[in-house]
């Protein structure tokens, strides 16, 4: 118990000012897609919140609409008119028949299919939008940034450590081809025609040659597949600004790298899912909001840089998550509505009232499950 108050007292001062400004501008934006788009389509909004639970402070634009900050910021929602609750799976029928002709002009309940599409689409939309500008900025500003060659972890026994080369130590080297970008050693170790490498690193900056014998090491994959490789058995070190090269990127190639980094979180995501289904992956490698208040703190003790980084990274994430077909998230609604167009009529509400049960159960039990990993690491 100690231990995590002293670890809690460590990460608050840093950790907790990030962890609000990442988690409040992705769950922002997302919401600000939804209000934008309904508003454009005449829809009435009565309240536009910033978490969950009571109001901790708030204000009523023109319109109507009840803009707050709630005391549990884990989320946030669109409130529309006639929604029962503010998952706005379910309509308030007895207060919309209350509602006069004008008034019912202005529910999502009675707008065309379509535009009830779109709202539930554009929440989704708005986090993959930020996350494009946010990586077009940083690259278009500062460039792309590669893990350099400062060594993380040697694993014991292996090539490396029988050679002596230790964490910390940076590879300069390997048989006089330079190398200055972690991603770049599988590449040259593995295409290597040497039986024993002569490789040179610099420990506490003074340079070291020392001879290194490749060999089939295990390993696992981004994803924690089991593999075997022909390597030497180290681990990148962290993603510190010291161990960190800069890429040079133009103001006209920003946008292309900004738009393939989206896509390649995407990919690597349902990669991730699709092994750990298919149990090639290990699920405890999935994260959740401790794991995430961590990032947040480490990616601001690292600079401005890393967590405009994290703020993208996690915008995508959330974005995509929610466009999971499950009742509850925006991708559920899209569902709903995808079964209205082929049936010609809404789900009637006990089979909607089922599908949301399902859904809270899933995505409850998907954040106790991603929380006890957290807590296990």
């Amino acid at each position: 118990m100690l231990t995590l108050l002293h670890g809690i007292v460590a990460w608050a001062p840093l950790g907790l000012p990030a962890f609000a400004l990442v988690f409040t501008l992705v769950v922002f934006f997302h919401e600000l897609g939804h209000f934008l788009v309904a508003r454009a389509f005449g829809t009435r909004i009565e309240t536009f919140s910033i978490g969950f639970g009571k109001e901790v402070f708030g204000w009523t634009d023109r319109k109507g609409t009840r803009w707050k900050i709630s005391w549990l910021p884990l989320g946030g929602y669109v409130k529309f008119l006639g929604d029962e609750d503010v998952t706005s799976t379910t309509p308030d029928m007895e207060k919309i028949n209350q509602l006069g002709q004008d008034q019912r002009a202005g529910v999502l309940l009675f707008k065309p299919l379509y535009q009830r599409a779109l709202v539930a689409f554009a929440g989704p939309a708005a986090n993959f939008v930020l996350a494009f500008l946010l990586y077009t900025l940083l690259y278009g500003g500062f460039g792309a940034k590669e893990a350099g060659t400062y060594i993380g972890t040697v694993q014991p026994n292996s090539p490396a450590a029988v050679a002596g080369i230790r964490p910390g130590d940076k590879i300069v080297s390997i048989d006089g081809k330079s190398v200055t970008m972690f991603s770049e050693l599988p590449d040259v170790i593995g295409h290597s025609k040497s039986e024993t490498l002569s490789i040179t690193i610099k420990r506490s900056g003074r340079p070291l040659t020392l001879d290194v014998k490749p060999r089939q090491i295990d390993t696992t994959d981004l994803y924690g597949t089991p593999l075997k490789i022909t390597g030497i058995g180290v681990g990148r070190g962290d993603e510190s600004p010291q161990n960190t090269v800069d890429i040079p990127v133009s103001l006209l190639q920003a946008p292309l790298y900004a738009g393939l980094q989206c896509v390649g979180i995407v990919e690597s995501t349902f990669t991730m899912l699709g092994r750990i289904v298919s149990r090639h992956a290990d699920a405890g490698q999935l994260g959740g909001p401790i794991g995430m208040a961590q990032m947040a703190q480490s990616a601001a003790s690292h600079g401005l840089y890393y967590l405009i980084s994290l703020i993208a990274f996690i915008s995508v994430s959330i974005g995509l998550i929610n466009l999971f077909p499950i009742p509850l998230l925006d991708g559920g609604h899209l569902l709903y509505y995808g079964c209205e167009a082929v049936l010609g009529r809404p789900l009637n509400e006990r089979a909607q009232d089922i599908g949301f049960r399902v859904g809270l159960a899933l995505v409850l039990g998907l954040m106790i499950f991603t929380t006890w990993n957290d807590l296990v690491r």
